[in-house]
């Protein structure tokens, strides 16, 4: 006689509601001693707030390749990257999380054409807290506040 044996198998999955980071570039660019930022539109997350402007690094595409596309896709201008200036973290919500990877840049050429943002200003470094930052941005903001002559001593 053959007996039934049931055996009752379990998958466990864990579920988190934290999403992957986002990598984020975005270009400290600096002409006159002053430096760009960015009024985001109002068809844009985060309506009118100011930003350095950059965008999301794409799959295989590198940190570098992207600040280039993007800066050529918002504003039409090409830049030459001098370097890398570190990366700063902001947590958005538990779904949404950026690595905001800024890089150091000069302009090279063509003429600023807004693709994007509502405007442009170049601000000095007297003025980097008078405008409304995107809450990622901040940080960014504080460090060039901090480093603001040794930025200018690299692009000089």
């Amino acid at each position: 006689m053959l007996k039934e044996r049931r055996t009752l198998s379990f998958v466990v999955m864990t579920f988190s509601s934290k999403k992957a980071q986002i990598p984020v570039t975005c270009i400290l660019l600096f002409h006159q001693g002053k430096i760009l930022a960015a009024q985001r539109s109002s068809h844009m997350d985060l309506p009118l707030l100011w930003e350095f402007p950059g965008g999301k690094v794409e799959k295989g595409e590198s940190e570098k390749a992207c600040i280039l596309r993007e800066i050529k896709e918002e504003l039409g201008i090409e830049i030459e990257v001098l370097e890398r200036v570190g990366e700063f973290d902001y947590v958005y919500s538990e779904e949404k999380s950026i690595r905001l990877i800024p890089f150091l840049a000069v302009w090279k050429s063509k003429e600023i054409i807004l693709l994007e943002h509502l405007q442009i200003s170049w601000i000095g470094k007297s003025d980097l807290n008078t405008l409304d930052w995107a809450p990622a941005d901040l940080p960014i903001v504080e460090y060039l506040e901090r480093n603001w002559e040794e930025f200018q001593k690299k692009i000089a």
